[in-house]
């Protein structure tokens, strides 16, 4: 073997370790969000600090993409779709999960919604005609199962409210459908103003839910909140966006994909972590199969 060989294979090395560190970053912050949003939400409604998460991280973002690309060109047809997305992954997906969370723990929510991938491969097969094969199928049946197990923990064990439950699942649904319309619509305008587009659009759309079903009273400016709302923004809004982007364009972006299996253990343990959450053991019995059913649905 050559020098040459030898330094080639250091530096593919090297490609691979820096990828493996983007996509545990990744999969670190997006965990992390259910917490963060957990501690801000004690200082502010939930609507209101989701209007305002959305209308300046979204405005960021545009203008990043006018700084390096020049400005946005959207045609119409990309335009409505942008918005309509913004409104269900932003908008209703946030807005309903975010309000659940104000009476459910932050790991609960992040296994309910950590399911994702699992539902959108059943929703894809019957709307996007994608082939549903026996390791798909086999991921989806142990995901019900695991869930199942949680929802029995939580709720049948008083930890959770039920109401604050249904919520969350209904954001997680949302999320579903807008990932799947996603992919049918196939919106143009580059990756930053797109989802710069859709923040906005999902800020503008739920402030006047905000403004019809919250007291701007409640508001309180303390540490915590300013602490959260920067994390949300930046680190996850801006930053997790930003890692996301620059695996799509390497092969780390599969696995990336694979390893949302990472999400429900990693919610469990931020909430537990950051803010004392209890963990039953029926919910770590519960995780397993999900974590397996995901890395299943999204193996390729």
């Amino acid at each position: 073997m050559t020098s040459a060989d030898i330094a080639t294979r250091k530096a593919a090395g090297v490609r691979l370790d820096g990828g493996l560190l983007l996509i545990v970053l990744f999969c670190l912050l997006w965990s992390s969000a259910f917490a963060a949003a957990k501690i801000a939400l004690v200082d502010c409604p939930p609507l209101f600090l989701l209007a305002a998460r959305f209308a300046l991280a979204g405005a960021l973002m545009i203008g990043v993409a006018w700084a390096v690309d020049g400005r946005p060109r959207l045609t119409r047809r990309d335009l409505a779709s942008l918005v309509l997305l913004g409104a269900m992954n932003n908008a209703v997906y946030l807005g309903l999960s975010w309000s659940g969370m104000v009476t459910v723990s932050s790991g609960f929510a992040a296994v309910i919604v950590s399911t994702n991938p699992i539902l959108v491969a059943l929703l894809a097969a019957g709307v996007l005609g994608e082939r549903l094969t026996w390791r798909k199928v086999a991921g989806l049946a142990l995901g019900f199962v695991g869930v199942a197990l949680v929802l029995r923990s939580r709720l049948g064990g008083g930890l959770e409210d039920l109401h604050g439950t249904i919520l969350v699942v209904g954001g997680l649904l949302a999320l579903v459908v807008g990932t799947v319309m996603f992919k049918r619509l196939a919106p143009g305008g580059g990756l930053w103003v797109g989802n710069g587009v859709q923040s906005l659009a999902g800020g503008v759309l739920i402030l006047p839910a905000a403004l019809l079903l919250e007291d701007p009273a409640a508001i309180r400016m303390t540490p915590a909140l300013a602490g959260g709302f920067a994390y949300m923004v930046f680190a996850i809004s801006i930053g997790c966006y930003a890692i996301w982007f620059h695996l799509l364009g390497s092969r780390s972006a599969t696995a990336a994909s694979a390893l949302h299996f990472l999400m429900p253990p990693l919610g469990l343990l931020f909430g537990w972590v950051i803010l004392g959450e209890a963990v039953p053991l029926l919910d770590l019995a519960g995780v397993v199969p999900i974590a397996v059913g995901i890395l299943l649905v999204t193996r390729r």
